[in-house]
């Protein structure tokens, strides 16, 4: 077969991420020159698409199209279509715009690599082309949810929780250390359900022992747990456990019982209330991130200005926060009404990150003069750029440091000399 160049547009999730680096490896073993995320010029252009809300659909769109202009211009010879946005709206897609090769769904990676004809390699089931820095990357330990929170339309195109088997997941993590990875960043719609579904019990706390054995592995990583049924023996792990991070995303969504109730959370306010307290008690220091959706159907001034409250109580170190979009194919979709203007919503998620802000700065004031144990994610500048065990790539703060030779992808332990709104600067030695 004569070589081909095909590249991988990306966008979404870091669960797409790793969708699209399975999929680059399998291109690569068979002889493409892959690129990710390029400007270059491709003969074959495949597009790993986004669906979860109206943002991030408009840009999946976009750039599909950008990619048709492109096709029509003779600049590539092939676009093809994949993941949640072609899942989602397969039908309506393909008829829309004929100009895309094929539509596939979000799981349909042996009819891509069938399409492009190619074998595929059962012996790289389990590896990966990194695209991420190569000390870390994302571990994928499930896809699919099986909860019924009325705004969410991602059980529609991912189906229900389905867990990846711990001896699968212990063998992808060690080809990860082999390449170099130091830290592992666990992820899945729904990271507290692991292990249900195959072993029929929560299986998280034990998938992490395994993973700490490994060698090279230095940091674990948890994103995305649900709030309702939390395994608490999990911070016990954490609280113990010198590889996994003191760090937890937990998106809460909100503080108000008739939202959380409208949400279909199944959670109350005093039960997050004591959550919080939990996690905080049962493991010292800790990092809590967290998301919250304003203008949710039927979400009052005073139960805006409730929420608003929370924040500034519980200060929470790291916070993001989603205006709430009307998304066909969901419970709120069909039940409820959309009874909130947009511009109400921009204004309240501008208010609740104004609040968030000076917490953010306040938490990062505190840090100076302390030493932390620090990961070198790369040069910027005058600075190396690393994070602490209390910050993720990509969405959390990060620390500046002036030093004429670090090596990236070591830890340091660095002074920290200074702060700024979300960011630390720090010294070395």
């Amino acid at each position: 077969m004569e070589s081909k160049t095909i590249n991988i547009i990306t966008l979404g999730c870091s669960k797409n991420l790793v969708d699209s680096e399975r999929l680059m490896c399998q291109f690569e073993a068979a002889g493409f020159t892959v690129l990710f995320d390029s400007n270059n010029a491709a003969e074959i252009v495949l597009i790993n698409t986004c669906g979860f809300i109206l943002d991030a659909k408009e840009e999946s769109v976009g750039m599909i199209m950008d990619y048709v202009a492109a096709k029509n211009a003779g600049e590539i010879q092939k676009l093809y279509v994949m993941g949640c946005l072609s899942a989602r709206y397969r039908d309506e897609l393909t008829a829309e715009i004929p100009e895309v090769d094929r539509f596939f769904g979000k799981f349909d990676f042996d009819d891509i690599i069938h399409e492009l004809g190619i074998q595929k390699r059962k012996d790289l089931l389990f590896d990966r082309k990194l695209t991420t820095p190569s000390h870390f990357a994302y571990l994928k330990i499930a896809e699919g949810c099986d909860r019924t929170c009325a705004f969410c339309a991602i059980p529609q195109f991912t189906g229900k929780h389905k867990s990846e088997p711990i001896p699968h997941l212990v063998d992808e993590a060690r080809i990860l250390a082999q390449k170099g990875v130091k830290e592992l960043l666990l992820i899945s719609q729904e990271l507290t359900y692991y292990g249900i579904d195959l072993y029929k019990t929560r299986k998280l706390t034990e998938l992490i022992r395994e993973l700490s054995k490994i060698d090279g592995i230095e940091w674990i990583r948890l994103h995305y747990a649900y709030p309702a049924g939390f395994p608490l023996e999990l911070l016990d792990e954490m609280a113990q456990n010198p590889k996994l991070c003191k760090y937890l995303d937990i998106p809460l969504q909100h503080i108000s019982t008739p939202v959380l109730k409208n949400m279909r959370r199944n959670i109350t306010e005093e039960e997050t209330r004591q959550l919080v307290r939990e996690i905080r008690r049962r493991v010292p220091g800790i990092a809590l991130r967290t998301t919250f959706m304003v203008g949710h159907p039927g979400e009052t001034e005073t139960e805006f200005n409730q929420l608003l409250d929370f924040i500034r109580e519980m200060e929470f170190d790291r916070l993001g926060v989603f205006p709430y979009s009307h998304e066909d194919d969901t419970i709120g979709y069909k039940n409820l009404d959309d009874d909130i203007p947009h511009k109400v919503k921009e204004q309240r998620a501008e208010k609740l990150m104004d609040v968030q802000q000076s917490i953010s700065e306040k938490i990062a004031s505190q840090k100076v003069g302390s030493i932390q144990k620090v990961l070198i994610d790369r040069v910027e500048g005058d600075y190396y750029i690393g994070r602490t065990q209390f910050d993720s790539p990509e969405v959390d703060g990060e620390v500046l440091i002036q030093h004429p030779d670090l090596k990236i992808g070591n830890f340091y332990d660095v002074k920290i000399t200074g702060s700024d709104l979300f960011d630390l600067f720090g010294i070395v030695g």
